[in-house]
């Protein structure tokens, strides 16, 4: 007589799905509203009337497109990246090698990008990212078996690009076209979030069309999201070369190297805003990295293709937080300080106590709903406190430790087999922990230069 054991694999419900875009519909349809009785003079230029200059709500619009479409492209590699390795047979020591290659790309040369940046031009940057995507679309398809650390070299390059480039080139392109102040930092805050918002939402985007064009044949389908991802690549270089190709004031390399020296690292807030990002970026990595084994530990099964909405539709929700918080009477470092401390305590319950499917996913939603609400805070930030043309420097500079870092824990784990899973969620919720101390110096360190390091 046989024994027959039934199998349950999570999956969650659809009602998360309803409650995320309802609950992200009424914070965007009640904000004007709200704004209407409490924040009469300072409005987001999406709900008021204050007459902008009309190339800025054009050039944020066609901005918003093109950010959109890079998104695309990074979560295209993001959700087919993983599985196209499995489909070629490459074992699991070799997956940790390429993602070596990769931080150790984004720590040694990314690094430097952001500089490099500021003073060839931003739009060169934003270009090049689509370029990579394109030289990458195109190896794929044309190499039977393609090399994989030569793709991931340029994926890691083009994410390091991405993470810096677009919104250093909003700032600076938002600032030429419009000259007040108040107005600029308005649609600026606006760009922010929205930014947010979209990035999360073409994520879930890419991962529809890489299941779409990968269909049930893998041996037919397994190549065409890299046809999707040329296409679109080709259809960012096209979108950047007709529009908005003005030129921008650039400085020689003396002085930039003068005033990056003044201007950031002789600055403690700026060190204290910059470490507040590492850890951002740091703990984010481990998740990308972990989030998976964690909820199928101990053989237990999920629909992670399901699983993976819910994180960016909590994300979504996050960002829509953000501008009822900039227009209460809350200062930026407090609202970053709460986000932090609420994020380090869910990745320490995450380490330290076993947790079923549904209550994990639940810690990881939240985790991604204050994540979706942290960096537009910290972009608004950045403008109050980084000069304009220092920007994608101090950005990627940044992100130098928290490369590092992995390149680190990658090694012990992968390699050396000297730390668990739950230790690595474990150094994230410190750093995060210390992210929110280095908010809370930043406040006690004295009044905001909202318009003093507006620009050099």
């Amino acid at each position: 007589m046989g024994i027959v054991i039934e199998t349950f694999i999570w999956e969650p419900s659809s009602s998360v799905f309803i409650f995320i875009f309802f609950s992200s519909f009424l914070l965007l349809s009640l904000f004007p509203f709200y704004l209407s009785k409490h924040a009469p003079t300072t409005k987001s230029s999406a709900f008021s009337d204050h007459p902008f200059s009309s190339s800025s709500p054009r050039f944020q619009l066609y901005f918003l497109l093109l950010y959109s479409l890079a998104s695309v492209l990074e979560g295209l590699w993001l959700v087919y990246g993983e599985f196209e390795l499995v489909y070629y047979g490459i074992s699991k020591e070799d997956m940790v090698t390429f993602m070596l290659i990769g931080f150790g790309a984004a720590l040694f040369v990314g690094s430097l990008l952001g500089l490099v940046s500021d003073l060839i031009g931003r739009k060169k940057t934003c270009l090049v990212f689509f370029i990579l995507h394109l030289i990458v679309g195109i190896w794929k398809m044309v190499a039977p078996s393609p090399s994989f650390w030569v793709a991931n070299l340029c994926l890691s390059l083009a994410t390091s690009i991405f993470s810096f480039s677009f919104e250093t080139w909003a700032v600076v392109e938002h600032d030429k076209v419009d000259s007040k102040p108040g107005h600029r930092q308005d649609i600026l805050n606006e760009t922010f979030w929205l930014m947010t918002f979209f990035e999360s939402a073409s994520l879930i985007g890419s991962q529809v069309i890489g299941n779409w064009m990968v269909g049930g044949n893998l041996e037919k389908g397994i190549g065409s999201p890299s046809i999707a991802a040329t296409l679109l690549a080709i259809l960012g270089i096209a979108c950047m070369s007709r529009h908005y190709d003005g030129t921008t004031k650039i400085m020689t390399f003396k002085d930039y190297r003068m005033s990056f020296s003044v201007y950031i690292l002789g600055d403690i807030r700026i060190w204290l805003l910059a470490c507040a990002q590492a850890c951002l970026h740091f703990s984010i990595a481990v998740f990308w990295i972990l989030w998976a084994p964690t909820l199928v530990a101990d053989g237990r099964e999920a629909f992670l293709g399901l699983i993976y909405p819910c994180f960016l539709g909590a994300r979504m929700l996050g960002s829509t937080v953000f501008p009822w918080l900039i227009n209460a009477s809350l200062r930026t470092e407090d609202c970053l300080t709460c986000a932090f401390v609420v994020q380090a305590f869910l990745l320490s319950i995450i380490a330290y106590d076993y947790e079923e499917i549904g209550v994990l996913v639940t810690q990881f939603s939240l985790y991604h709903a204050c994540i979706g609400l942290i960096l537009p805070l910290l972009a608004r930030l950045r403008t109050m406190y980084v000069p304009n043309e220092l920007r994608g420097g101090m950005i990627s500079l940044s992100l130098a430790p928290a490369n590092a870092a992995i390149l680190f824990i990658l090694m012990q784990r992968g390699y050396y087999r000297t730390i668990e899973n739950s230790t690595m969620i474990a150094f994230a919720a410190v750093g995060l922990f210390m992210a929110a101390g280095c908010m809370y110096v930043l406040k006690r360190c004295g009044k905001q230069p909202y318009q003093n390091w507006h620009k050099l």
